[in-house]
Protein backbone atom coordinates (compact mmCIF):
# COMPACT_ATOMS: atom_id res chain seq x y z
CA UNK A 1 0.00 0.00 0.00
CA UNK A 2 1.28 3.64 -0.93
CA UNK A 3 1.50 5.97 1.89
CA UNK A 4 -1.02 8.19 2.15
CA UNK A 5 0.38 11.70 0.35
CA UNK A 6 -0.51 14.75 2.19
CA UNK A 7 -3.48 16.89 0.85
CA UNK A 8 -2.28 19.97 -1.09
CA UNK A 9 -4.79 23.00 0.19
CA UNK A 10 -6.06 24.79 -2.90
CA UNK A 11 -5.11 28.54 -3.86
CA UNK A 12 -8.46 30.96 -3.57
CA UNK A 13 -8.90 34.44 -3.84
CA UNK A 14 -9.82 36.04 -0.80
CA UNK A 15 -13.50 36.98 -0.83
CA UNK A 16 -12.48 40.59 1.35
CA UNK A 17 -10.09 41.14 -1.62
CA UNK A 18 -12.96 41.50 -4.21
CA UNK A 19 -15.14 43.42 -1.65
CA UNK A 20 -12.42 45.53 -0.67
CA UNK A 21 -11.96 46.17 -4.84
CA UNK A 22 -15.82 46.64 -5.57
CA UNK A 23 -17.07 48.93 -2.48
CA UNK A 24 -14.20 51.01 -3.10
CA UNK A 25 -14.50 51.83 -7.26
CA UNK A 26 -18.69 52.18 -5.93
CA UNK A 27 -17.01 54.70 -3.65
CA UNK A 28 -15.37 56.60 -6.77
CA UNK A 29 -18.38 56.42 -8.96
CA UNK A 30 -21.31 57.46 -6.09
CA UNK A 31 -18.87 60.45 -5.00
CA UNK A 32 -20.51 62.80 -7.50
CA UNK A 33 -24.02 62.26 -4.79
CA UNK A 34 -22.05 62.54 -1.85
CA UNK A 35 -22.63 58.96 -0.59
CA UNK A 36 -18.72 57.29 -2.02
CA UNK A 37 -17.40 57.48 1.30
CA UNK A 38 -20.02 55.05 2.71
CA UNK A 39 -18.63 52.31 0.40
CA UNK A 40 -15.28 53.65 0.66
CA UNK A 41 -14.54 52.99 4.60
CA UNK A 42 -16.00 49.41 4.23
CA UNK A 43 -13.63 48.52 1.09
CA UNK A 44 -10.77 50.45 2.90
CA UNK A 45 -11.67 48.37 6.00
CA UNK A 46 -12.20 44.89 3.68
CA UNK A 47 -8.80 46.03 2.02
CA UNK A 48 -6.99 45.87 5.27
CA UNK A 49 -8.47 42.79 6.67
CA UNK A 50 -8.11 41.05 3.14
CA UNK A 51 -3.99 42.02 3.09
CA UNK A 52 -3.12 40.71 6.83
CA UNK A 53 -5.35 37.33 6.48
CA UNK A 54 -3.32 36.90 2.66
CA UNK A 55 -0.25 37.79 4.42
CA UNK A 56 -1.15 35.38 7.31
CA UNK A 57 -2.52 32.04 5.31
CA UNK A 58 1.17 31.00 4.25
CA UNK A 59 0.01 30.93 0.19
CA UNK A 60 -3.41 29.48 0.78
CA UNK A 61 -4.96 32.95 -0.27
CA UNK A 62 -4.38 35.38 -3.18
CA UNK A 63 -5.49 38.39 -4.20
CA UNK A 64 -3.21 40.47 -2.42
CA UNK A 65 -3.13 43.01 -5.48
CA UNK A 66 -6.93 43.52 -5.69
CA UNK A 67 -6.81 44.36 -1.59
CA UNK A 68 -4.36 46.59 -2.77
CA UNK A 69 -6.35 48.35 -5.35
CA UNK A 70 -8.96 48.30 -3.07
CA UNK A 71 -7.05 50.46 -0.42
CA UNK A 72 -5.63 52.67 -2.93
CA UNK A 73 -8.80 53.67 -4.13
CA UNK A 74 -10.80 53.91 -1.27
CA UNK A 75 -8.21 56.03 0.28
CA UNK A 76 -8.41 58.27 -3.21
CA UNK A 77 -11.89 58.43 -3.27
CA UNK A 78 -12.18 59.52 0.72
CA UNK A 79 -9.69 62.01 -0.39
CA UNK A 80 -12.01 63.24 -3.14
CA UNK A 81 -14.54 63.57 -0.53
CA UNK A 82 -12.95 65.40 2.06
CA UNK A 83 -12.65 68.44 -1.05
CA UNK A 84 -15.66 68.06 -2.15
CA UNK A 85 -18.11 67.75 -0.29
CA UNK A 86 -17.11 71.52 1.39
CA UNK A 87 -17.12 72.58 -2.27
CA UNK A 88 -20.28 70.99 -2.92
CA UNK A 89 -21.71 72.78 0.20
CA UNK A 90 -20.45 76.29 -0.74
CA UNK A 91 -23.00 75.49 -3.79
CA UNK A 92 -25.95 74.15 -1.59
CA UNK A 93 -25.92 76.55 1.23
CA UNK A 94 -26.89 79.63 -0.48
CA UNK A 95 -29.33 78.05 -2.79
CA UNK A 96 -31.05 76.74 0.23
CA UNK A 97 -30.77 80.10 1.94
CA UNK A 98 -32.46 81.39 -1.32
CA UNK A 99 -35.51 78.98 -1.21
CA UNK A 100 -35.90 79.83 2.03
CA UNK A 101 -36.52 83.37 1.44
CA UNK A 102 -38.41 83.01 -1.63
CA UNK A 103 -40.72 80.79 0.66
CA UNK A 104 -40.55 83.35 3.18
CA UNK A 105 -42.09 85.89 0.65
CA UNK A 106 -44.52 83.15 -1.02
CA UNK A 107 -46.01 82.97 2.94
CA UNK A 108 -46.00 86.55 3.49
CA UNK A 109 -47.96 87.15 -0.10
CA UNK A 110 -50.73 85.10 0.63
CA UNK A 111 -51.24 86.42 4.13
CA UNK A 112 -51.61 89.78 2.53
CA UNK A 113 -54.02 88.66 0.03
CA UNK A 114 -56.16 87.37 2.84
CA UNK A 115 -56.09 90.73 4.20
CA UNK A 116 -56.34 92.19 1.34
CA UNK A 117 -60.04 89.94 0.55
CA UNK A 118 -60.92 90.06 4.03
CA UNK A 119 -60.73 94.45 3.68
CA UNK A 120 -62.78 94.20 0.83
CA UNK A 121 -65.76 91.95 2.47
CA UNK A 122 -65.33 94.43 5.61
CA UNK A 123 -65.97 97.49 2.90
CA UNK A 124 -68.81 95.94 1.66
CA UNK A 125 -70.63 94.41 4.88
CA UNK A 126 -69.73 98.30 6.34
CA UNK A 127 -70.62 100.71 3.25
CA UNK A 128 -67.25 102.50 4.05
CA UNK A 129 -64.75 103.09 1.55
CA UNK A 130 -62.54 105.79 2.99
CA UNK A 131 -61.67 104.68 6.30
CA UNK A 132 -58.46 101.80 6.99
CA UNK A 133 -60.06 98.96 8.80
CA UNK A 134 -57.76 97.24 12.04
CA UNK A 135 -57.24 94.17 12.36
CA UNK A 136 -59.74 93.21 14.57
CA UNK A 137 -62.99 94.66 12.10
CA UNK A 138 -61.11 92.21 9.97
CA UNK A 139 -60.68 89.06 12.02
CA UNK A 140 -64.17 88.46 11.68
CA UNK A 141 -63.81 88.02 7.67
CA UNK A 142 -60.58 86.09 8.28
CA UNK A 143 -60.64 82.17 8.43
CA UNK A 144 -58.66 80.37 11.39
CA UNK A 145 -56.22 82.30 13.96
CA UNK A 146 -55.91 86.11 13.59
CA UNK A 147 -52.28 85.90 15.49
CA UNK A 148 -51.13 83.42 12.22
CA UNK A 149 -51.02 86.55 10.03
CA UNK A 150 -47.49 87.57 10.58
CA UNK A 151 -44.81 87.94 8.21
CA UNK A 152 -42.46 84.84 8.29
CA UNK A 153 -39.33 86.85 8.22
CA UNK A 154 -40.35 89.19 10.67
CA UNK A 155 -41.95 92.23 8.88
CA UNK A 156 -44.76 93.77 10.16
CA UNK A 157 -47.98 94.89 8.10
CA UNK A 158 -50.20 97.70 7.55
CA UNK A 159 -53.89 97.27 6.71
CA UNK A 160 -54.10 100.72 4.49
CA UNK A 161 -57.17 102.44 3.25
CA UNK A 162 -59.85 100.68 1.35
CA UNK A 163 -58.57 100.89 -2.33
CA UNK A 164 -54.95 100.09 -1.72
CA UNK A 165 -53.34 97.11 -0.80
CA UNK A 166 -51.99 96.02 2.41
CA UNK A 167 -48.31 96.53 2.68
CA UNK A 168 -45.41 94.38 4.85
CA UNK A 169 -42.55 96.26 6.26
CA UNK A 170 -39.92 94.16 4.04
CA UNK A 171 -40.02 95.76 0.07
CA UNK A 172 -39.84 92.85 -1.58
CA UNK A 173 -42.78 91.29 -0.16
CA UNK A 174 -45.15 93.60 -2.03
CA UNK A 175 -48.14 92.25 -2.80
CA UNK A 176 -49.03 94.42 -6.15
CA UNK A 177 -46.05 95.65 -7.82
CA UNK A 178 -46.10 99.59 -8.71
CA UNK A 179 -46.89 100.08 -12.23
CA UNK A 180 -48.65 96.85 -12.91
CA UNK A 181 -51.79 96.82 -15.00
CA UNK A 182 -55.13 95.56 -13.91
CA UNK A 183 -54.95 92.44 -16.40
CA UNK A 184 -51.11 91.74 -14.81
CA UNK A 185 -52.73 91.76 -11.12
CA UNK A 186 -55.70 89.43 -12.24
CA UNK A 187 -53.03 87.35 -14.48
CA UNK A 188 -50.44 87.54 -11.19
CA UNK A 189 -48.53 87.09 -13.53
CA UNK A 190 -45.84 90.45 -11.41
CA UNK A 191 -46.03 88.25 -8.53
CA UNK A 192 -45.56 84.85 -9.71
CA UNK A 193 -42.12 85.74 -11.65
CA UNK A 194 -39.11 85.72 -10.28
CA UNK A 195 -36.67 88.41 -9.60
Amino acid sequence: MDPASPAVPSVRTSPLAVWSLILSILGVVLLLVCIGPLFAIPGIICGHLAHSRIKRSGGILKGEGMALGGLITGYVSLGLAVLMIPLMATMFIPALAKAKERAHKIQCLNNLRRIDGAKQVWALQNKDATNAPTMQDLSAFLKGNVSTLQCPAGGTYSINKIGEPPTCSIPSHELFNPGSTIQDIMNDATNSSSR
